[in-house]
């Protein structure tokens, strides 16, 4: 292994132990829910799992008829950010490339109820996988 691998391993695994909680910021208060273990997806995974993250969090948060609690939500972003830095992607690069076109799909109108449904297998997908919707006490 070069030196260079060895300096990136360590800066993800750094990355990943520093984001192993998301927080929610709302005014004054912050939740924060334990993250799934996403170190095991191969790039197509987690940039499979990236682009449905982001598309289901646009949904969620634009479709009435599947709002998701906050800490789904925040176990939803927070395995976003996971993937982001897991596929070496700056914040804009992640916007750009799976946010982008997630608000895309916002000129469908048929895409809330194609895409809506999809949420709660996957936050049950992630919560199989160690995350969860409830938060971390102090």
């Amino acid at each position: 292994m070069r030196v260079w691998d060895g300096i990136m391993i360590g800066t993800v695994a750094a990355g990943a132990l520093l984001l192993a909680t998301a927080e929610m910021s709302s005014g004054g208060d912050r939740m924060a829910v334990p993250l799934p273990d996403v170190s095991g997806l191969d790039r197509n995974q987690a940039d499979e799992m990236a682009r449905k993250l982001a598309q289901v969090n646009v949904i969620t948060s634009n479709c009435p008829a599947y709002a998701i609690s906050d800490g789904e939500w925040t176990l939803l972003t927070g395995t976003g950010d996971l993937l982001a830095a897991q596929l070496g992607l700056d914040p804009s690069a992640y916007e750009r490339q799976y946010f982008g076109p997630a608000f895309a799909l916002l000129d469908d109108p048929l895409s809330c109820d194609r895409i809506g449904p999809e949420a709660r297998p996957l936050i049950e997908r992630l919560q199989a996988m160690g995350g969860s919707t409830s938060p971390l006490t102090d």
